[in-house]
């Protein structure tokens, strides 16, 4: 029986030395520079990271945009969908953004077409050229995707009707 709670009492003195705090992800606390550098990185799981924390930081991120929309190319389909989530985030100043985003809806993974679509719903009116793109995508067999875009469509043209 001794054994047993030794035992007992070594894990759970392990576990709690495990709970000492929150461990901070790569991108936590940076500035948009140092995020932006990340972008540069030859491991697409940085640039990812990089593009993440870019979203956070909304508009003041709008330096990075020309890289995020290279990043939109990216062979690392996490890569493309961060940089289209910190495009979105900056809103209508990525809007020089936008002919790579309406690429991005016809990417092979239904994730990075949905968020280039919010994407181009949150760079608003700014996104019209994106209008015929997105009226196609409300067909995709992804209900998320198909969602995505209605939504887009409402914000780029707020006019179209419900």
């Amino acid at each position: 029986m001794r054994t047993g709670q030794g035992i007992m009492l070594a894990v759970l003195l392990v576990g709690l030395a495990g709970c000492g705090g929150k461990k901070q992800l790569p991108h936590e606390g940076k500035s948009v520079a140092e995020l932006e550098r990340m972008l540069d990185a030859d491991d697409p799981a940085v640039q990812a990271h990089g593009a993440l924390g870019l979203s956070q930081h909304g508009t003041e991120a709008s330096s990075a945009v020309p890289r995020l929309t290279e990043l939109l190319a990216s062979s690392d389909p996490v890569v493309r969908q961060n940089a289209a989530v910190a495009l979105g985030k900056v809103g209508e100043e990525a809007r020089s953004a936008v002919p790579a985003l309406v690429g991005c809806l016809s990417d092979s993974e239904w994730t990075v077409r949905r968020v280039a679509a919010l994407a181009l719903g949150e760079i608003g009116p700014a996104a019209r050229d994106a209008l015929p793109a997105l009226q196609k995508l409300q067909r995709d067999s992804d209900k998320l995707v198909s969602r995505a875009a209605r939504e887009a469509i409402l914000k780029v043209d707020p006019a179209a009707k419900r």
